[in-house]
């Protein structure tokens, strides 16, 4: 009987990777279509469209069943979010998570960053994002994401015309920002290294 039970386990430990590498591949092959609007290896080069590597599984996964779901609104989103299952979105969500995120923006404005920096300190944005602004969990990842995408987000969430988890923080924080903080903690992060 302990035999038996030796071998099951042994085959336990030997087939989840071979099952991750499987769900890695089926990740892959369905990311091809989030990179033409989002970047090869997760990193958009398109404006208001944001960086998908590095961020959080969680955040990843939650964010394409508000999309599957239609509780967040974008056109072109919303069809590929409908056509993904529950499997592909946990995959998605590990495969972007698993890439390096992308680096701060080059030749900033030290001065506005300065200015993101102190409105960032103010308005607790690290409570939630972390010190490094990397995102935990369900919570995004703001450093190095696209300047311009950060200022739209941040001014949809301040319409409140943002929904999805950690809206009512969000939203809160947002309403209380001048255009002038948004502008100064969006470049902030986006230059984050």
């Amino acid at each position: 009987m302990r035999v038996a039970w030796v071998a099951i386990l042994s085959a336990g430990l030997l087939f989840p990777p071979l099952a991750h590498a499987a769900d890695a591949a089926a990740a892959k092959e369905k990311a091809v279509v989030c990179s033409g609007c989002h970047g090869d290896n997760g990193i958009s080069q398109t404006e208001n469209i944001p960086s998908l590597a590095g961020q959080p599984d969680q955040f990843i996964q939650w964010q394409l069943v508000f999309f599957r779901a239609g509780s967040r609104k974008n056109e072109q989103m919303q069809p590929i979010a409908e056509e993904i299952t529950n499997e592909d979105i946990r995959n998605l969500g590990a495969y972007f998570s698993q890439m390096t995120p992308p680096k701060g923006a080059e030749d900033g404005d030290p001065d506005l960053s300065k200015k993101g920096a102190q409105v960032a300190v103010g308005r607790r944005c690290a409570s939630c994002h972390t010190d490094s602004y990397a995102g935990t969990k369900a919570v995004a990842r703001l450093a190095g994401q696209r300047e311009e995408y950060l200022v739209k987000a941040l001014h949809d969430y301040k319409a409140g015309q943002r929904v999805g988890g950690g809206v009512a923080a969000m939203a809160d924080v947002a309403y209380h920002m001048s255009d002038e903080e948004i502008t100064a903690v969006a470049h902030y992060l986006a230059h984050l290294k």
